[in-house]
C-alpha cells in the first residue's frame, strides 16, 4: 500500500496496536478478543500522544482458560467483570479509524481479528489510511541477526527484557524494536566495513508467513500466532530503552521522500537520527 505524506501538521497519525485473543481449538471455531491496546504517536517525532488498553469479556466465557500457562496470561478471572466488546467498539474505532496501523504481524492477524469483531456486532470496522507491519519490514531491512523474527527474539537481542503478552506492553515494546533497529541500520550504512557480516537476509529465512505448513513452533500456537491449518493465513481483509533518545530529531523524517510508508522512511533514512 503506497500513502503519501506531506511536511505539515494534517499528516496522519500512527496507531500501534495489539489484541490479546482466545485460540480456536477446532477448525470453524471463531477468535474472541480479550485484551485491546493501542498507543497514538505523532508521525514526525513518534511521540506517543494517546494510548488506550481494556480487557474485553467475550460472548462465551468458557473460552477462556481458567489458568494462562503465561505469568501474566489472561485468565476467566480476570476478564468475567470487563466490558464486551460492543460496550468499547466505539473507544476502538475511535482510535483506529482514519490512522496509520501499525504493529508486528497485524496484516495476518490483528487486522482479520478487528474486522471480525465489529462483523459480529453489525458493525462496519474501522479503516486503516495505511498499514505497516513491523514482521514483514523488519525481516526485509533487518534480516535474520536476531534468530527470527518474532517480537520476543528481537527484544531480547536488544535487552529489553521479556515479552508480556499484554497488549499495551506489547505495542511499546514494538515501537522501541524499531527505533534500535533503525539506529544499529544507521550504523551499518555509516560504516559498512567495519560492521561487516554474514547475517543479512536469506531466502532460507523461516517466519510465520512462510513456515509453509511446518509445524508451529511454541509462539504459533499463541493467541498471536495460531496453528496455520486453522485458516490463518487467508487475505489482508483491507487495504520506551536506552536508544530511544534518538527519536528527539526525527521531526521532519517522512518529508524526505513522499508517498512511501513512515516507517519504512524512518529505516531507510535512520541516518538521520543521530544528527
Amino acid at each position: 500500500m503506497v500513502f503519501s505524506y506531506s511536511c505539515n501538521d494534517h499528516a496522519p497519525e500512527i496507531v500501534f496496536f495489539d489484541l490479546e485473543t482466545t485460540v480456536p481449538k477446532r477448525v470453524g471455531d471463531r477468535f474472541w478478543v480479550l485484551e485491546f491496546g493501542a498507543i497514538v504517536v505523532t508521525p514526525h517525532k513518534l511521540n506517543e500522544v494517546e494510548s488506550y488498553t481494556t480487557l474485553i469479556k467475550p460472548k462465551d466465557l468458557s473460552v477462556v482458560a481458567l489458568k494462562s500457562t503465561r505469568t501474566d496470561g489472561i485468565t476467566r478471572k480476570a476478564v468475567e467483570n470487563a466490558p464486551s466488546f460492543e460496550d468499547v467498539a466505539d473507544r476502538i474505532f475511535g482510535i483506529l479509524n482514519g490512522r496509520v496501523w501499525a504493529g508486528h504481524n497485524i496484516q495476518r492477524f490483528d487486522c482479520l481479528r478487528i474486522k471480525e469483531a465489529f462483523e459480529y456486532i453489525n458493525r462496519p470496522p474501522p479503516l486503516p489510511v495505511g498499514i505497516i507491519d513491523s514482521l514483514r519490514l523488519l525481516t526485509q531491512k533487518f534480516g535474520r541477526r536476531a534468530g527470527n523474527m518474532k517480537m520476543a527474539s528481537l527484544a531480547s537481542y536488544f535487552g529489553m527484557g521479556q515479552q508480556k503478552h499484554r497488549s499495551l506492553d506489547d505495542v511499546r515494546m514494538n515501537l522501541e524494536v524499531v527505533k534500535h533497529c533503525a539506529t544499529v541500520l544507521f550504523l551499518e550504512s555509516s560504516l559498512p566495513n567495519m560492521f561487516e557480516s554474514k547475517w543479512y537476509e536469506s531466502p532460507s529465512i523461516v517466519t510465520r508467513s512462510r513456515s509453509n505448513g511446518k509445524s508451529p513452533c511454541k509462539e504459533e500456537t499463541s493467541r498471536k500466532s495460531p496453528p496455520s491449518t486453522l485458516g490463518n493465513r487467508r487475505t489482508v481483509p483491507y487495504a520506551r530503552g536506552s536508544l530511544g533518545k534518538v527519536t528527539e530529531r526525527v521531526k521532519g523524517l517522512l518529508c524526505k521522500a513522499q508517498g512511501q510508508p513512515p516507517l519504512q522512511q524512518l529505516l531507510k533514512h535512520s541516518h538521520s537520527l543521530l544528527r
